[in-house]
């Protein structure tokens, strides 16, 4: 379907055309009708199939159409990265549009504070908040909800696993019951279904190719010991030079930084990104990803969701994700706006099971590779292998050479989990989108990439 046949305002389709877009990805095809027609709606669509785009250029729409003096439009993120990328997409959408938006996120600056303070008292259209900050402003007055019409809810899954339930809900309280309601999310799990009833009214659904990464995501794996993990991950590396933009990721903060420190001896270009950077630090970090200034970055699952980087060429797990989907998300970060990329996983003992999982999840079987004699010997493959426990004074985790310390009785470590699943569409010449964009759309270039 072309966009030009979904109805939108004559400025959101000029900025679409100028981007060099014309047909609708199957979220956007699905959604917007239902969007416009006033439905709440419950979708369940991964990063990459270009679900932002699905709900922002409709509401957008109806923003334009009716214009309100106070913010009409909330859109709450699990996190910081997410809620820069939706407003940088907005700012791509609006810019031939009279509307305005405003990122709201912790982990700013006093003067990020006081921007935020100004622009929301201005009554901005559009607010794109994380629910922490959001409560902080709220609770200050400084956000006038009383005129909102439209809420959106991105990532739920993520939100939920997060703990931000209950300040969700306490935003929920503050809205006009009379409101229309949007949930995507790249899960379906009970706890999201029980969640959209109390908050939706007489929801939509639309489901969009959960469960496999895109077509062009040549995947393999490597069968390898905790201990010779960095020594071929630096082999990996040094072996494929054309390959400007790697992504390796990791199951926990302390890893990323061991796994950054590793290869930095070893002389690669590499940064890392975690929760414990400041804001500014992470975005400098991320622009320097961007640019192609630094080639290698590392980083927890922060990063697999929430950012939007063109043209990564290897994404590698250093260890095998703790859920099935994570690795949808993971390896998502290639091979995006149907263009190629190699997703390769390190599989020691302790990920075994697990990747058997994955392999389910996707109906795949992933092809499993010996590493180099001369780094060591592979250890056997064995999906129904499990790692064992450690009793007493609280053992250390095993997860891929990660996890964290026990305590008290079984002394388990753990690993950083988070939720998610789905597909990247893939096939076809034609530019479908459109995905997103990292600002203002500007002439000669690709167009906008996938959310």
């Amino acid at each position: 379907m072309k966009f030009t046949e979904l109805g939108l305002d004559d400025g959101i389709l000029e900025a679409i055309s100028y981007m060099g877009f014309e047909e609708a990805t199957e979220i956007q095809e699905k959604a917007i009708p239902l969007i416009m027609e006033g439905n709440d709606i419950i979708g369940c669509a991964q990063t990459g199939t270009g679900k932002t785009a699905a709900f922002l250029l409709p509401i957008m729409h109806k923003v334009i159409r009716n214009k309100s003096k106070n913010t009409s439009t909330l859109i709450i993120v699990p996190t910081r990265e997410l809620a820069l990328q939706i407003d940088q997409q907005f700012q791509g959408f609006g810019y031939f549009a009279p509307v305005t938006s405003i990122p709201v996120y912790g982990g700013g600056s006093g003067a990020d504070w006081e921007q935020q303070k100004k622009a929301l008292k201005q009554q901005t259209d559009i607010i794109i908040a994380t629910p922490g900050k959001l409560m902080s402003h709220l609770n200050m007055g400084f956000i006038n909800l009383k005129d909102l019409k439209y809420l959106i809810l991105d990532e739920a899954d993520r939100m939920l696993d997060m703990g931000f339930r209950e300040d969700i809900q306490k935003v929920i309280d503050m809205l006009p019951k009379d409101r229309q309601t949007l949930m995507f999310s790249a899960t379906m799990a009970p706890k999201i279904r029980e969640f959209a009833k109390k908050i939706l009214n007489s929801p939509k659904e639309v489901n969009v190719a959960i469960g496999k990464p895109a077509a062009g995501v040549l995947q393999a794996a490597y069968l390898v010991n905790d201990a010779h993990k960095t020594m071929l991950l630096d082999k990996l590396i040094k072996d494929k030079p054309a390959y400007k933009s790697i992504i390796v990721f990791s199951s926990t903060k302390r890893k990323v930084a061991d796994i950054h420190r590793a290869l930095k001896r070893q002389g690669h270009n590499v940064e890392s990104i975690s929760s414990d950077l400041t804001q500014d630090t992470r975005e400098k970090v991320l622009s320097n990803f961007r640019s192609k200034r630094t080639r290698i970055l590392v980083g927890t699952d922060v990063i697999s969701r929430g950012i939007d980087i063109a043209d990564i060429n290897l994404v590698v797990n250093y260890d095998v994700p703790g859920e099935a989907a994570d690795y949808v998300h993971r390896v998502g970060r290639t091979a995006r706006a149907d263009t190629t990329g190699v997703a390769i996983t390190l599989i020691s003992e302790e990920g075994m099971h697990d990747f058997s999982k994955i392999e389910e999840l996707i109906d795949t079987v992933i092809h499993k590779l010996e590493i180099p004699k001369e780094i060591g010997q592979s250890p056997k493959w064995d999906p129904k292998f499990r790692p064992k426990q450690r009793g007493g004074g609280g053992g250390r985790g095993r997860h891929g050479g990660g996890g964290g310390r026990g305590r008290g009785g079984s002394g388990s470590g753990g690993n950083n989990r988070g939720k998610g699943g789905g597909s990247n569409r893939s096939g076809g010449n034609k530019k479908r989108g459109p995905r997103g964009n990292s600002g203002k759309p500007k002439s000669g270039g690709n167009g906008p990439k996938k959310d």
